[in-house]
């Protein structure tokens, strides 16, 4: 690289988020991996800064242009598809709903296969980062089908807190809610942690299985009527309340 004021120095990873490219999570393994060139180089130093004014970036032999304009959307992702850009075996991801999305776009976080509801896509990395984050501290609330009904007190220990594999967690919110009249309960819960499939974990804990997941809201954002499948882009006032601290609930 070049000689340059450092002032106009910032990292790879950020470059490549900031230009829809990938999470910067994403972009030091395309680093590691050797994916990426800088001035005609590999480099493979995580870390490492560039000028995006002077300095040309390829990522797969293809020029990274200018920054893209940011995208925002709210996806209610179906059941039995892979929060993904790709999949190497052959299943449907995130992306193939939003294939008339002419630009590149990435889930921010994740919902298991098996899992459905409200998630957020974007081609903004420092966005991904900022929602992504767990000193964030951004509630998700999720509506989950038990395999049979679950007393208060049962409940009342995940409020508490339980440990699983990552650490101990607990819900910031719990309750029952009614949704027909099959002999299983249904529970509202609120956590601000993302660890992999912890509302099932959490659940199992306590000695159930969780037969039925949605992600109902992140934050104060709420997914509403929004049909499984269909997308929509998010708006100002979207964003306020994906922000918006939480009000107390009963």
């Amino acid at each position: 690289m070049k000689s340059q004021n450092s002032s106009n120095l910032i990292r790879l990873n950020k470059f490549l988020a900031d230009h829809g490219i990938a999470s910067r999570r994403k972009a030091d393994a395309m680093i590691d991996e050797g994916r990426v060139q800088v001035n005609g180089r590999k480099v493979f130093e995580l870390g490492i800064k560039i000028d995006p004014a002077n300095d040309k970036v390829k990522v797969g032999g293809k020029l990274v242009g200018a920054k893209p304009q940011p995208l925002y959307f709210i996806f209610n992702k179906p059941k039995s598809v892979v929060t993904s850009t790709a999949d190497p075996q052959g299943r449907p991801t995130v992306l193939d709903y939003f294939s008339k999305v002419k630009k590149r776009l990435f889930p921010v976080g994740r919902l298991d296969w098996d899992t459905e509801g409200l998630l957020l896509m974007t081609n903004d990395g420092d966005f991904f980062n900022e929602i992504a984050s767990p000193q964030s501290e951004i509630t998700k609330t999720y509506h989950a089908k038990l395999d049979r009904l679950v007393p208060q007190e049962k409940l009342e220990k995940l409020k508490r807190g339980v440990s699983i594999v990552g650490g101990k967690v607990k819900a910031v919110h719990i309750k029952k809610i009614k949704k027909g009249s099959e002999k299983k309960d249904w529970v509202e819960i609120t956590i601000t942690e993302g660890k992999n499939r912890q509302v099932r974990k959490m659940f199992e804990k306590i000695g159930y299985d969780v037969e039925k997941l949605k992600r109902v809201a992140i934050g104060q954002l709420k997914l509403g009527a929004l049909k499984t499948g269909d997308y929509r882009p998010m708006t100002q006032k979207d964003l306020e309340k994906l922000f918006a601290k939480p009000t107390a609930k009963k």
